[in-house]
């Protein structure tokens, strides 16, 4: 009975450590910039049009809070509808991560970031910066976007 101690507490300590206690801080910087990555791949298969791309990156049970909507958009089927709709009408799209801070928790990341736009929809030239946070889950070895949630800044502000 008293070998058994030994072993119990090895497994109740090994039971409580987590991911991330078991990635090398070299392994975890690989992470985060895996989910910078990640999300400039998405803004890259907007500006390019490809909407196919777009969606391997997107969860399929993606939600969000967006900068104009009232109440929240759920599921990637309305997501891709909406940004192919966007695109549709849009030219010259960019878009630009600004002071990006990643925290993962195993299998779950969330980023916060500022973002600088622009580009043209339906002929009137658009501009704007907001504040953004993202949450991405890591799917079959691969980040995936589970939730967004973006507010705009004032022009004013910085």
């Amino acid at each position: 009975m008293k070998h058994i101690f030994p072993f119990l507490f090895l497994l109740i300590f090994m039971s409580c450590t987590t991911k991330n206690q078991q990635l090398t801080n070299e392994q975890l910087e690989v992470e985060k910039e895996a989910i910078k990555t990640t999300l400039n791949k998405m803004w890259a298969a907007i500006e390019n049009e490809d909407i196919e791309a777009y969606a391997q990156y997107i969860h399929p049970d993606f939600s969000q809070f967006g900068e104009y909507d009232a109440e929240i958009t759920l599921g990637k089927k309305l997501e891709i509808e909406g940004v192919a709709n966007w695109v549709k009408t849009s030219e010259n799209i960019h878009t630009e991560m600004i002071d990006p801070i990643v925290t993962i928790k195993d299998d779950v990341a969330w980023i916060t970031y500022y973002w600088s736009d622009h580009g043209t929809t339906e002929g009137i030239p658009f501009a704007s910066k907001g504040k953004s946070t993202r949450i991405f889950v890591k799917d079959k070895n691969k980040w995936l976007c589970i939730h967004g949630h973006y507010t705009l800044l004032p022009p004013f502000a910085n």
